[in-house]
């Protein structure tokens, strides 16, 4: 039987944070807003060979390459400092306030879990009026590590005050999902982004159409 957890911890870009608007930021430099996705998935495939080969690098060097790699090196660093700097001015899903809001009037504690810097996730969470919902900021920086490494998890858990059993993860990606099972947390998975769930992942605990209907669910867990 699964029980309920006493701490959730979201994931941030693509879950929370919209990513949408740098497409303008990239067509402002000269650059497809097609990009967007396949720069988004290098920077992704990156962070976790460098997890992988025991390496880490900050979220604004990992990105910073990725962007000078798939604009085949015609982006000036300065065009890149303007797309970066949009990281920090995106807007939230209009799912986000409210299942957060859900979760930490019924007593648990909410983190966020991001691959971010923790200073621009501070600020994006207090300029999106979601700060005085989350308990907590845990970043890769801080755990020495990129998703889906076991440890990042079982540090969001730590520091969220509670053991990995009782920590849910919840995000809109699959494998952020299963890194968190096989990390040994609960995982709620949202189907706002990849439509179905693969099924060469470790099942997710709940799942949703939504972070509100995430979150309901997880509340209707059996309690420990």
């Amino acid at each position: 039987m699964t029980v309920r957890p006493r701490a959730v911890a979201f994931d941030v870009l693509e879950t929370l944070l919209n990513l949408d608007p740098l497409r303008e930021r990239l067509e402002k430099i000269g650059q497809p807003a097609q990009l967007l996705h396949p720069w988004f998935m290098r920077f992704q495939r990156d962070s976790m060979a460098l997890a992988l080969s025991g390496d880490f690098q900050t979220f604004e060097s990992v990105a910073r390459q990725a962007l000078r790699t798939d604009t085949g090196h015609t982006a000036t660093e300065e065009d890149i400092d303007y797309v970066l700097d949009g990281f920090r001015r995106m807007p939230t899903h209009v799912d986000a306030e409210p299942a957060l809001r859900l979760l930490s009037e019924a007593g648990l504690r909410v983190g966020c879990l991001t691959v971010g810097s923790a200073q621009n996730t501070a600020r994006f969470l207090e300029q999106a009026g979601l700060a005085r919902h989350v308990d907590h900021v845990i970043t890769a920086e801080q755990a020495g590590t990129w998703k889906p490494a076991p440890s990042i998890y079982r540090v969001a858990a730590h520091e969220l005050g509670t053991s990995p059993s009782k920590m849910a993860l919840v995000a809109v990606h699959a494998w952020d999902c299963h890194g968190a099972k096989r990390a040994g947390c609960l995982a709620g998975w949202c189907e706002r982004l990849e439509g179905r769930y693969g099924d060469v992942f470790t099942a997710p605990d709940v799942s949703g159409t939504d972070l509100v209907q995430v979150a309901e669910r997880l509340l209707q867990l059996s309690p420990s």
